[in-house]
């Protein structure tokens, strides 16, 4: 599987320390966003660290590889690889809202089909402890992608192809049971028979962010925004954003947990740019839904 952001007026050098946002501003130039293709950054809670994915950074245990800069003195720093990353691939990482998990896919050895949904725990001493598959409540034979949790933890929302829909990769919500996550459902008003996938709830459910494509190895992606209407997500609408385009790729969105009115994307603006695929961050969209779209 392959996947692939009217300059800010004062470029954010990190998630936690920038002023004057703008349209936009890039994440880390030269720690988090760099001359490779980063995608999908997540900020803990505590706004302490930041994690992303990279297809090629160089220094990793496989091919695609998770991540992490700290925080200090108001920039990110300190770059260095996951540990719980492997000889395989490894991406889409999304923080838990109370910070005591990691989520992400792999394609590592012992999965149910090709990228499967794992989950590390966060440790007290700021490492990560031993990834966890998710189980078959939620992986299936084909590829699961971009796992994102609700507030509480009961609500697991990722994309897949394993488990019929609309098309191709449509997404899923599933349920926390006590013990593992279960009984996925398509997420009403979205699934068509695109490619739709790496998706964020913003204001708990009531609006969502998603990424779409016809084709997600080959056609541009699109970000999109969709409110609730109390039953369905309705009437899509471009993610407005000077460069998400028809004609490129937008991707990766994810609501900043130690900042919620912001969202970081991943894309590539003419400026400011490190690289081929960079981080960015927004002001997040108004939510003007309601509740009752997340089942």
């Amino acid at each position: 599987m392959q996947r692939t952001l009217a300059m800010a007026a004062t470029m954010l050098a990190c998630g936690a320390a920038g002023a004057a946002l703008q349209e936009f501003g890039i994440e880390g130039m030269g720690v988090v966003s760099t001359p490779h293709s980063e995608v999908r950054a997540s900020v803990s809670p505590d706004g302490q660290r930041i994690v992303w994915g990279s297809t090629d950074r160089p220094g990793g245990a496989g091919g695609w590889d998770l991540w992490q800069a700290t925080l200090r003195d108001g920039r990110w720093q300190d770059p260095m690889p996951l540990p719980v990353n492997s000889a395989g691939n490894d991406f889409d990482p999304a923080f838990s809202a109370d910070g005591k998990w990691l989520y992400f896919f792999s394609n590592r050895d012992g999965g149910f089909g090709g990228d499967d949904l794992y989950r590390a725990p966060v440790l007290a001493d700021g490492d990560f402890g031993e990834a966890e598959n998710l189980g078959p409540g939620v992986n299936g034979k084909g590829d699961e992608w971009a796992p994102t949790l609700n507030l509480d933890g009961t609500r697991l929302l990722f994309a897949s192809n394993s488990f019929g829909g609309a098309g191709r990769h449509d997404l899923f919500v599933a349920r926390w049971n006590g013990e593992t996550f279960v009984e996925p459902q398509p997420v009403p008003g979205i699934n068509t028979a695109a490619d739709e996938f790496d998706a964020a709830w913003l204001g708990n459910g009531r609006a969502l962010v998603f990424a779409r494509s016809d084709d997600v190895e080959n056609a541009p992606i699109r970000l999109w925004l969709a409110q609730c209407d109390g039953a369905a997500y309705a009437d899509p609408q471009p993610l407005v954003l000077s460069f998400n385009t028809g004609d490129g790729a937008t991707l990766g969105p994810m609501s900043d947990l130690s900042k919620p009115t912001e969202l970081l994307v991943s894309g590539a603006a003419k400026a400011p740019k490190a690289g081929k695929m960079d981080i960015y961050r927004m002001r997040a969209p108004t939510v003007t839904g309601q509740a009752g779209c997340v089942p």
